[in-house]
């Protein structure tokens, strides 16, 4: 079934089409407005409007009538995502076929269907949104690290097919961010108080990220005037990059 699309038209100026998934909250959000203050036409995607990117066939009807209604399809945002606590000891069967059916396999499918049309356009931008997770090891994460470790090869290898027909394929690796799920986390812990300030503490800069920073991330990826593809732009507040020693 085709998905009710949220369209936020733009201004005749700037006729860009971005399609973003998982708009309906947190960073999806911030990519809508992010876009939409640009000039962007958006098209948001998302669970809670009942489009399921875990469905191929879904996403390749969605891409085929964003293309007929525009004729163009420029930017694709894949941000929907889905998270998982535990170990491979602890993490069930389930954690694993559901948040790689979304993180990694729908990434795969509607990616696939935009393809389509970017490459008949020879021009596109994609931008994967993937995590530090990616990079190094988190503590009770294992699932959703593999995930993301499988976004950040995606996009590499997306990005080594497509680059000589003028797509670019980038992801941007953010820290913990400032957002529903792990607002979630925080307040269904034992001392919401202490796990705040505990994911506070292991980014060098002392706070969570903002949505709003992971959008102007994504915005500066999707610019035709950016020369970059293949790369991961890390927005951790130094978790990768510095140690401070007291």
């Amino acid at each position: 079934m085709v998905a009710n699309l949220t369209c936020v038209m733009s201004t005749p100026e700037t006729p860009r089409v971005v399609v973003v998934t998982g708009a309906a909250g947190g960073i999806g959000t911030a990519l809508v407005e992010a876009f939409e203050n640009i000039g962007d036409t958006v098209i948001g995607l998302d669970i809670e409007w009942g489009f399921d990117i875990r469905d191929a066939e879904a996403c390749r009807a969605t891409a085929r009538r964003i293309y007929d209604e525009h004729g163009h399809l420029d930017v694709l945002c894949n941000n929907a995502g889905v998270g998982a606590v535990g170990d491979v000891v602890d993490a069930p069967e389930d954690d694993w076929e559901r948040v790689f059916a979304v993180n990694v396999f729908g990434l795969a499918f509607l990616s696939g269907a935009v393809l389509t049309y970017m490459r008949d356009a020879r021009s596109g931008a994609i931008v994967n949104t993937c995590s530090v997770a990616a990079d190094v090891g988190l503590v009770e994460r294992a699932v959703y690290t593999a995930s993301k470790g499988a976004v950040l090869a995606l996009t590499k290898s997306m990005a080594a097919d497509e680059a000589r027909r003028g797509i670019r394929v980038n992801c941007v690796n953010p820290g913990t961010v400032d957002g529903p799920w792990v607002r979630r986390l925080i307040e269904e812990s034992e001392n919401p108080a202490a796990t705040l300030a505990r994911l506070e503490t292991r980014q060098p800069l002392g706070r969570l990220v903002g949505a709003d920073e992971v959008a102007a991330a994504v915005i500066y990826l999707a610019a035709p005037s950016t020369y970059t593809t293949g790369q991961e732009l890390i927005l951790d507040g130094g978790i990768t990059g510095i140690r401070l020693v007291d």
